[in-house]
C-alpha cells in the first residue's frame, strides 16, 4: 500500500481523465495491467497521476485529473488494480489497470482516519476511529462477509508480504493479523459459505494505553512502542522486543519494511536505530537541520531518509555511513519513499521529478512531465520560508485539567495535554493507588483498575520529553464505588460550521443517584483524549480543539454527585470538524502590461480546514470574480488605477479569511524630454518614458518624415539643412498614448563654387566673369538646366553658397574646370540674387562633397 498522500478530483472527472489525456499509447497498447517494475506516482501541481517504469526510468502512462488539485488521496496499488480514497469527499473508487477503467466506487466517511489496503484480489476499508475493519470485492467494491470489529482507535490497517492484514490496539496493547476471505467468482455476490475475513492472530505487544505505530514485514509485523521507546516484531508466531537506547523523541516507521532490518526514524534528534533479530544492531545520524524527516526505508542493503525540509534523499550504507545525497527541490513538501516491483521509487508530489533506485543502488531521474502532457505549466513556486528559530528547550509543563471519576472498583483519569516546551512528548505518567502507568503520548485518558471500594485515591500525572520528566499535577480526590450510574445510552456527533462539534446523549440513569456532569472524549485513529465535561446533555467541542479535517468518534461516561463513573458509552458516529479555510497566503498582483484596466492575482492554496475549497472569490476596484485555481484576472478597471485586491476561500462553511495586496493597472506612457541635437540633415531627440507599467512604444515625427524605435532615443532624417523643426514624440501603450514636443534645427550645409581656369587659350579666361549668351562655370538658374532666359545670377570661383536641398535636372559637365565632375543634380543655394540652382558639377560641399546629405527639394 502507498502510505502518502495524493490529490484527486471526482471520480466521474477521473474517469473521462483517463479516458481522454492517455499519452503515448495507442488501443492495444492501453490494455496492459501495471507490470514491468511499474508505480503510479502523484503529481500535486499537474492533478496527474504518472505510471513509471522502474527499469527505463521513463513515464510511459499519464493521467490527468481534472479539479483534483490539492485533494488529499490515498492510494493502493498491486498490478492488475488501483484503489483510490479521495480524503476530501471520502470516496472509494477501484480502477482495473489492464483496461484503465474504474470498475466500481463507494463512500466512506471523509477525512484521515480511514485507509485502504490491497494486496493481490484482496481490499479492506479500514475505519481507525470506529475500530472497522471490513473487506471489500475489490472489482465492485462490496462488502465480503462481516467486519472485524476492535475497540474505537485502532492503528495500522496494511498487509504483510504473504497477505495478513495487521492492526494495533492501542487500548489493549496488542497487534492482530486479519485475513481475507476468498472471493466469489461473481463480483458483488457473496462469498460461498457466508465466509468472513478473519481475525487469525493476536499477539500482546505492550501496555494498554501506549502510543503504537504499525510497519508490515515480508512475514510479520513490526510495532514501535512510542510510549516505552521498544520495538516488538512479530515474525512465525515469535514475538521479540528491542529496547531503543538513547531515543529522546517519539520515533516512526514506515508503512512497509522490506528485509530483516527494521529501521526506526527519530525525526527530534535526526536519528535512525536500527533493529535486527529482536535487537538494536546500529543507530546513525541523519545530516542537516530540523524535524521533517520522513521514515526511513531499507532497500536494498542501504537505508534511504528524506528530508522534507529540502527534499533531499539521504542514502546510508549497512554500516549506517552516509554514502550518497540526492539533490531535491531545495524546497520543503512531502517526500514518499515506496519499495515496490524490486525498485525503490523517490516522489516528491510537488515537484516535476522523481528518482528511481535498483537493486544496485543506481539512481535514475524521472521527469514526470514528460511527453507533452495537455494542460498548463504549474504556477511558480515561491520561495521558501526563511528557517524558524529555534525554540528553547526544556521539560515539559505541567498536564492541565487533570480529572478522576470513580468506577466501580476502578477510576478513570484524564488530562489536557502539557506544554511541550520544544520537545515533543514521549509519554506521560499515571501514579495513585500503588500503581504507575505508562500512557502514550495521544492517549491522555486511562481507566484504572484493581482499586478499593470505600478508599480514598488520588491520582497524578506528569509528561515526559528528551529533556526529561516534567512537573505533576495531582486529580481530584474519588472514592470507587459499586453505586456508579448507567452510561448515555448512545451519542451523537454534529460537527458544525462555525469549526465547533456538538456532542449530544440521552439522559444517564444515575441508578439512584443524580449524574452531576457528563465526561465526553474523542478518539481519533490510534489516539484517544477528553475533550470536555457538561452538566447538560450536550457538549459543544470548541472550534479549533479538534483538528480539522480528521475524522473523531465520541464516548461519553456519566459521573454521580458522589464522583462516581459508569463505564463509557457506545462510540457515536464519526464526525469530520471543519471550518471556513484560513486566507489565502503569498497573495501577488500585478499589472497587466498589454490589457488596459487589468490587474493579474495568484496565490498559494488557503488551508481547507476539514472541507475542500470549492472557489475563491476575488474582488478589486468593484469587480468580483470566482475562480477555482489559484490564479485570476480581473479586468473592467480604470486605466492607472490604484486598486486593493482581496480573495477569499470557500468551501462549505463558507468564505474564509481574506488576503489583501494592491496593485495598479496599466496607466498612458508619460514623455520627458531630455535633449536634442542635430547634423545638416537629421535631428536627434532624446527622451525617458515612464510605460505606465505597460510596455510603450514611440516615435517622433516632424517635416513628414518620422522614426520610430527606441523609447530613449529617435533619429528623424531626410530634413533639410539649416531649417527650423519642432519635432513631436508620440509614447503608446495598451492604455493610450501621449506627445512630447521639441525645437531643434538642423545645420547648414554649405558648398563652394568652383571653376578653376584653364593653363592656355580660351580655357585661360573661361571662369573669370560671366559673358552674357555664353557658357560659363558657376552659372546659377531659375531651373534645372542651363536656359539663358532663365539664368538668375554668377559667382566668381570660391565663392561660399549655403545649400538646401537637391533636383534632378539637364546635365552638366565641368570638365578641367573642377576636376571632370559630371551630374544631372542640381543644388538649391542662396546666392547675391536670391535662391536658385546651381550645377553640383560647379559646387563642391564642405564635409566631402556628398549629394546624398541634402533633400530632395
Amino acid at each position: 500500500m502507498r502510505g502518502g498522500l495524493v490529490t484527486i478530483g471526482t471520480v466521474t472527472a477521473l474517469l473521462a481523465a483517463m479516458g481522454l489525456t492517455v499519452l503515448g499509447l495507442g488501443a492495444a497498447d492501453n490494455a496492459v495491467a501495471n507490470f514491468d517494475s511499474s508505480s503510479w506516482l502523484w503529481s500535486t501541481t499537474r492533478s496527474e497521476l504518472a505510471r513509471v517504469n522502474g527499469i527505463t526510468a521513463r513515464v510511459d502512462t499519464r493521467m490527468e485529473v481534472p479539479g483534483g488539485r490539492r485533494h488529499q488521496m490515498q492510494v493502493a496499488q498491486t498490478d492488475r488494480l488501483l484503489i483510490l480514497r479521495d480524503l476530501n469527499t471520502g470516496r472509494v473508487s477501484s480502477l482495473d489497470l489492464a483496461t484503465l477503467q474504474i470498475t466500481a466506487t463507494t463512500p466512506t466517511a471523509p477525512g484521515l482516519g480511514v485507509s485502504v489496503a490491497l494486496h493481490d484480489g484482496a481490499a479492506f476499508v479500514v475505519d481507525a476511529v470506529q475500530g472497522i475493519v471490513r473487506q471489500l470485492d475489490p472489482r465492485a467494491l462490496t462488502p465480503v462477509g462481516e467486519p472485524v470489529r476492535y475497540p474505537p482507535g485502532i492503528t495500522g490497517g496494511t498487509f504483510d508480504g504473504e497477505g495478513k492484514l495487521w492492526v494495533a490496539v492501542p487500548s489493549e496493547g496488542t497487534v492482530s493479523a486479519v485475513t481475507a476471505a476468498e472471493l466469489p467468482d461473481t463480483p458483488g455476490d457473496a462469498p460461498a459459505g457466508g465466509l468472513s475475513p478473519k481475525r487469525v492472530e493476536t499477539y500482546d505487544v505492550a501496555e494498554p494505553a501506549h502510543e503504537l505505530v504499525v510497519s508490515t514485514l515480508d512475514a510479520g509485523v513490526a510495532v514501535l512502542d512510542r510510549t516505552s521507546a521498544s520495538l516488538v516484531t512479530v515474525t512465525g508466531g515469535e514475538t521479540r522486543r528491542a529496547d531503543l537506547t538513547g531515543m529522546t523523541a517519539p520515533g516512526n516507521l514506515p508503512t512497509r519494511t522490506s528485509g530483516p532490518q527494521v529501521p526506526v526514524t527519530v525525526s527530534g534528534d535526526r536519528s535512525v536505530h536500527v533493529v535486527r533479530d529482536g535487537a538494536e544492531v546500529k543507530r546513525f545520524t541523519v545530516p542537516g537541520a530540523g524535524a521533517r524527516l520522513s521514515p526511513a526505508v531499507a532497500w536494498a542493503g542501504r537505508f534511504y531518509c528524506a528530508d522534507e525540509d529540502t527534499g533531499t534523499v539521504y542514502s546510508f550504507d549497512a554500516g549506517g555511513q552516509l554514502v550518497e545525497t540526492i539533490k531535491g527541490s531545495g524546497r520543503p513538501g512531502p517526500v514518499e519513499l515506496e519499495v515496490r516491483e524490486n525498485h525503490l521509487f523517490i516522489n516528491p508530489p510537488d515537484s516535476s521529478t522523481a528518482q528511481v533506485v535498483d537493486d544496485r543502488n543506481r539512481v535514475r531521474e524521472v521527469n514526470k512531465y514528460a511527453n507533452d502532457v495537455l494542460g498548463g505549466d504549474p504556477p511558480p513556486a515561491p520561495p521558501p520560508p526563511p528557517p524558524p528559530k529555534k525554540p528553547k528547550v526544556s521539560e515539559p509543563g505541567a498536564p492541565k485539567s487533570v480529572r478522576a471519576a470513580a468506577g466501580n472498583a476502578s477510576a478513570r483519569v484524564s488530562w489536557q495535554p502539557a506544554a511541550s516546551n520544544g520537545a515533543e512528548i514521549i509519554r506521560y505518567v499515571v501514579e495513585g493507588g500503588d500503581q504507575t502507568h505508562q500512557v502514550g503520548a495521544n492517549q491522555r485518558a486511562l481507566e484504572i483498575t484493581g482499586l478499593t471500594n470505600g478508599e480514598t485515591y488520588t491520582f497524578s500525572v506528569h509528561a515526559v520529553n528528551a529533556k526529561g520528566d516534567g512537573p505533576a499535577r495531582r486529580s481530584n480526590p474519588v472514592v470507587p464505588t459499586a453505586e456508579v450510574p448507567d452510561p448515555p445510552a448512545s451519542v451523537t456527533a454534529e460537527a458544525r460550521p462555525d469549526g465547533t462539534v456538538r456532542v449530544t446523549w440521552p439522559e444517564a440513569d444515575g441508578q439512584g443517584n443524580k449524574v452531576a456532569r457528563y465526561a465526553v472524549t474523542a478518539t481519533s485513529a490510534g489516539a484517544s483524549a477528553p475533550v470536555g465535561e457538561s452538566p447538560k446533555t450536550e457538549l459543544v467541542v470548541p472550534a479549533g480543539q479538534l483538528e480539522y479535517g480528521t475524522q473523531y468518534a465520541f464516548t461519553v461516561t456519566a459521573v454521580s454527585e458522589k464522583g462516581a463513573g459508569s463505564k463509557a458509552s457506545p462510540v457515536s458516529n464519526t464526525v469530520v470538524p471543519f471550518a471556513a479555510p484560513n486566507a489565502p497566503t503569498e497573495l501577488r498582483a500585478s499589472t497587466v502590461a498589454d490589457r488596459p484596466g487589468t490587474v493579474a492575482v495568484q496565490w498559494s492554496p488557503a488551508v481547507e480546514n476539514g472541507r475542500p475549497v470549492t472557489k475563491y472569490v476575488v474582488e478589486a476596484g468593484g469587480k468580483t470574480v470566482e475562480v477555482t485555481d489559484v490564479r485570476a484576472i480581473v479586468d473592467g478597471l480604470g486605466n492607472g488605477q490604484n486598486v486593493t485586491v482581496k480573495v477569499r476561500a470557500v468551501n462549505e462553511a463558507g468564505a474564509g479569511a481574506e488576503a489583501s495586496t494592491t496593485a495598479r493597472t496599466v496607466a498612458a506612457p508619460r514623455i520627458t524630454v531630455t535633449g536634442s541635437s542635430a547634423d545638416a540633415t537629421s535631428v536627434t531627440v532624446t527622451f525617458t518614458v515612464d510605460a505606465g507599467g505597460g510596455r510603450a512604444t514611440c516615435t517622433a515625427a516632424t517635416g513628414g518624415k518620422t522614426a520610430t524605435g527606441s523609447c530613449a532615443s529617435l533619429r528623424v532624417t531626410g530634413l533639410t539643412p539649416g531649417t527650423a523643426y519642432t519635432v513631436t514624440l508620440t509614447a503608446s501603450n495598451a492604455a493610450g498614448k501621449n506627445t512630447a514636443t521639441r525645437a531643434q534645427s538642423t545645420d547648414a550645409l554649405y558648398g563652394i563654387a568652383t571653376c578653376r581656369n584653364g593653363s592656355s587659350g580660351a580655357e585661360a579666361t573661361y571662369c573669370s566673369r560671366d559673358v552674357p549668351g555664353e557658357r560659363n562655370g558657376n552659372e546659377i538658374f531659375s531651373v534645372t538646366q542651363q536656359d539663358n532666359d532663365r539664368q538668375a545670377g554668377w559667382e566668381r570661383n570660391g565663392a561660399r553658397l549655403k545649400a538646401y536641398c537637391k533636383k534632378s535636372g539637364e546635365e552638366v559637365y565641368a570638365y578641367i574646370y573642377n576636376n571632370d565632375k559630371r551630374s544631372t543634380w542640381w543644388v538649391r543655394v542662396d546666392h547675391r540674387k536670391g535662391r536658385d540652382y546651381i550645377p553640383w558639377a560647379w559646387l563642391n560641399l564642405e564635409g566631402g562633397d556628398n549629394i546624398n546629405l541634402l533633400p530632395t527639394c
